[in-house]
C-alpha cells in the first residue's frame, strides 16, 4: 500500500473507531439490563401500584390540566401535593417565586418541598424531584403525574427511614413551555435558592414520564440512529439518562436499581448536544453546577400521546411503575449513603 493510502486508511479507522468507542463508553452500565418481570408477589407491591394509580387519577382526572393558562390549577396542584406529603408524615414547605417574563410576569407560583434530614452527613443533599405542570390541552397523566406519584411514594417510604445524607423531595412548577429553559422554571428557582444558601447537593434525580410501557416491536425510538444499535426496539424498560461527566453517578444509581431485578433498565451518559439529554428539570441542576440525571420512559420517543389530550390515566402501567419505585428505593439508598 502506498504511503498516502496507508494514511487515508488510518484516518478512516480513527474517524470510525473513536466515535464508536465513545458511544460504547456512553452506553455501558453495570449489571444486567434484564429483569425477572412478573406479577408483584407481595402485598406491599400491590398496594403501591394501587396508590400510584390513585395519585395519577387525582392529578390527571381530578385537577386535569395544570398550567398557568388554566385558572386555579397550579394552586390546586400545590395544595393537593402538600396534603399528600403531610399525610405521609412530612412537614412540606412552599418555595414561592414570581414569574419574571412573558404574559404571566408578576404572577406567583410555588414548588413544594419535603425534607428528611441526614443522620451523619446532613449537610450533603440528595434531591428527588418531578414537575407537576402540564402543557395546555393535556391532562398530563404520564407527563408528569406519573413522576409526581413516584416521588410521593418514595417520600412516604423514606419519611421514617433517614439516611446518612439529607433527602429532599420536590414538586417543581413550570417545567413545560413557555417556561422551559428560562429562569421562570420551578427547578431554576429552586437551584437559585440552593446556590444562595450554599447547599451541597451531591445528586439530583428528575422523574419525568415514568408510566408508559409497551412490549410491541418497534414501540421504542431514539433521537439518533446510532443510539438504536445499543438499545432494544421495545418500550418495556425504564431509562437513566445523564451527561457524560455524570456517568459515575448514573452508573451507581442504575447498578443498585438493577439489583432489585424488577423491571428492565437501560442507561446512557451522553453529550449534552444529543437531542433529549437536557429535556427536563435535571438540566437546571447542571446549570447550577450540581450533578444530576433523568429517570424516564423516554416520553416522545415512546409515548404516542406525549403532550396530547390522550395522555390519560387509564393508559399507564401501574405495576411497572411500582417496580420502578421499588428499584429507585435502592438507588436512593446508595446515593444517600456514600
Amino acid at each position: 500500500m502506498h504511503r498516502r493510502g496507508l494514511v487515508m486508511a488510518l484516518v478512516l479507522a480513527v474517524v470510525v473507531t473513536v466515535p464508536l468507542a465513545a458511544l460504547l463508553w456512553s452506553t455501558w452500565m453495570p449489571g444486567s439490563p434484564e429483569a425477572r418481570v412478573g406479577p408483584l408477589p407481595d402485598l406491599r407491591g400491590r398496594l403501591l401500584a394501587r396508590q400510584l394509580h390513585s395519585d395519577v387519577v387525582a392529578l390527571a382526572d381530578g385537577i386535569g390540566e395544570r398550567n398557568m393558562r388554566t385558572p386555579g390549577s397550579m394552586e390546586a396542584s400545590v395544595r393537593w401535593i402538600a396534603g399528600r406529603l403531610a399525610g405521609a408524615g412530612h412537614a412540606p414547605e412552599r418555595q414561592t417565586y414570581r414569574i419574571r417574563g412573558g404574559r404571566f410576569a408578576g404572577a406567583r407560583v410555588s414548588n413544594v418541598i419535603a425534607e428528611v434530614p441526614g443522620t451523619s452527613r446532613a449537610d450533603e443533599i440528595v434531591v428527588l424531584g418531578a414537575h407537576y405542570d402540564t402543557v395546555p390541552g393535556s391532562p398530563g397523566a404520564n407527563d408528569n403525574a406519573s413522576g409526581v406519584a413516584v416521588m410521593l411514594a418514595l417520600a412516604a417510604t423514606f419519611q421514617d427511614r433517614p439516611q446518612a445524607r439529607t433527602l429532599r423531595f420536590v414538586a417543581f412548577a413550570n417545567e413545560e413551555h413557555p417556561f422551559f429553559r428560562t429562569r421562570d422554571m420551578g427547578s431554576q428557582a429552586y437551584v437559585r435558592a440552593l446556590q444562595e444558601a450554599g447547599d451541597d447537593v451531591r445528586a439530583a434525580i428528575s422523574l419525568d414520564g415514568v408510566g408508559y410501557f409497551s412490549d410491541a416491536p418497534g414501540s421504542q425510538h431514539y433521537p439518533m440512529a446510532p443510539i438504536a444499535w445499543f438499545y432494544p426496539d421495545r418500550g418495556d424498560f425504564i431509562g437513566f439518562i445523564t451527561r457524560s461527566r455524570d456517568a459515575p453517578l448514573v452508573r451507581r444509581a442504575i447498578g443498585e436499581f438493577r439489583h432489585s431485578g424488577r423491571i428492565p433498565s437501560h442507561g446512557a451518559a451522553l453529550p449534552e448536544w444529543v437531542p433529549g439529554v437536557t429535556r427536563s428539570d435535571h438540566r437546571s441542576f447542571w446549570d447550577g453546577g450540581f450533578p444530576a440525571f433523568l429517570v424516564t420512559d423516554t416520553l416522545p420517543f415512546r409515548d404516542p400521546q406525549y403532550h396530547r389530550p390522550g395522555d390519560t390515566a387509564d393508559r399507564l402501567d401501574y405495576l411497572a411503575m411500582a417496580r420502578v419505585t421499588l428499584g429507585l428505593e435502592r438507588s436512593l439508598e446508595a446515593l444517600a449513603n456514600p
